[in-house]
């Protein structure tokens, strides 16, 4: 079972993050993912690229689902006021 931390630090070894959140229960997590690697990139692509780092991971059923939210720095910072 993995651990909030873990995802955390698999995404954030992937992915250049402003803001990375997960929190879970070691079965199901989200995640708030901010990064300008998105700008450009629509909901589906965004999600796509954290779902690549983390394949080897859902493959082997080690990570069974996130949720996630995908933001640019711009779009975070908006929605924050």
């Amino acid at each position: 079972m993995m651990q909030p931390e873990q995802v955390h630090r698999i995404i954030a070894d992937g992915i250049s993050c402003e803001h990375l959140q997960v929190t879970g229960d070691g079965q199901h997590f989200e995640a708030l993912i901010v990064s300008s690697e998105f700008v450009g990139r629509n909901r589906v692509q965004r999600q796509q690229r954290v779902n690549e780092i983390l394949r080897a991971h859902f493959n082997s059923g080690e990570l069974h689902a996130l949720s996630m939210k995908t933001q640019t720095p711009d779009e975070w910072s908006a929605a924050r006021g």
